[in-house]
């Protein structure tokens, strides 16, 4: 499937009136002609202000939460070729406290679009992970990592049937809710940011290069792939140095759960990923199905892993500013 072949198709976005499906909505609507969008979220109140403000007949919304999975047949059955699946619950700290409920969406709530999307006969179904999937030290992050396991090898249960599964994995997008930027933004006005360690350090992308990455991924995909962006890191510093500049800042530890620097890549799956010029592939170890599709790129070296800290690209203060800016 090409990027272009998007046009006239039917594409389900599960969160789709969250932070990422609002803007994929948009992008798709105004640059790839597809026949239906299909926004499934359980928020109503968030579904009538997005129709609100996105006025297009191909646009259609349903009510609904991916733990239910009869809601899930009734919305897949209605024609859908792609979903994009970006619904979660991802707040650590809430995720910490509400362990249940973590398990139910992202974990029990992930099997149900699976078996929805096999028995409904879905194309392709794209899913929306995290780098705190990589050796988690939240249950954010383990709930994150067992849903990548079961969507690549939902490809096994699939049998010969023609649905395929894949991911992505990305890090921090700038600006996102409850990330923080918008924190910073507040804390400004009093003159004092928090910061939980001064040697910190993420990965950064964009939210409209994260909306493309994902639809280029939906064109690369074969089976069973978690695709990485080749993305810069930033020092949390110089974020302080580009958002507050004159703040005086006060140092408050890290928090449960939290890392120092993240790792999109652990040393254990660069053994079976390629590299690219814009993104990794890691393809899966053993697939119990057939993978005939692209082998392109370049194997990594022994004991190379993908982290924040290591990053071979950064962030200067100059273009973080542009980017708080925008």
């Amino acid at each position: 499937m090409s990027i272009t072949s998007l046009h006239n198709k039917t594409i389900l976005v599960t969160g789709g009136t969250g932070f990422f499906g609002q803007q994929f909505v948009r992008t798709l609507l105004e640059k790839h002609s597809p026949r239906r969008v299909i926004v499934f979220s359980r928020d109503e109140l968030k579904q009538h202000d997005m129709r609100t403000h996105i006025s297009d007949p191909r646009l259609q919304f349903f009510i609904g939460d991916i733990r239910d999975r009869d809601r899930l047949y009734r919305a897949f059955q209605a024609g859908v070729d792609v979903v994009v699946h970006a619904a979660a619950l991802k707040q650590v700290p809430a995720c910490e406290y509400n362990p249940f409920e973590a398990v139910k969406t992202n974990i029990l709530g992930a099997q149900n679009i699976i078996d929805a999307a096999i028995d409904c006969r879905v194309s392709k179904v794209l899913a929306l992970s995290t780098d705190k999937a990589v050796s988690p030290a939240n249950l954010y992050g383990a709930t994150k990592l067992c849903m990548e396991k079961l969507f690549v090898h939902g490809n096994s249960y699939a049998g010969g049937r023609t649905t395929s599964f894949a991911c992505v994995r990305y890090g921090n997008v700038v600006a996102s809710r409850g990330s923080v930027i918008p924190l910073f933004l507040d804390q400004r006005a009093s003159g004092r940011i928090t910061v939980t360690d001064e040697r910190m350090t993420r990965f950064w992308i964009t939210l409209e290069q994260g909306v493309d990455f994902v639809i280029g991924c939906i064109a690369r995909m074969q089976r069973g792939e978690v695709f990485v962006p080749r993305i810069p890191s930033m020092n949390i510093m110089d974020l302080v140095a580009a958002v507050a500049p004159d703040c005086e800042v006060v140092y408050t530890g890290i928090r449960p759960g939290e890392k120092l620097h993240e790792t999109l890549i652990s040393v254990d799956e660069a053994r079976h990923t390629r590299v690219m010029d814009d993104l990794f592939i890691i393809d899966p170890e053993s697939p119990s199905w057939d993978r005939r599709g692209e082998a392109a790129g370049k194997t990594l070296p022994e004991g190379f892993h993908y982290s924040s800290d290591n990053n071979d690209q950064w962030i200067t203060t100059t273009e973080l500013q542009a980017m708080v800016q925008t």
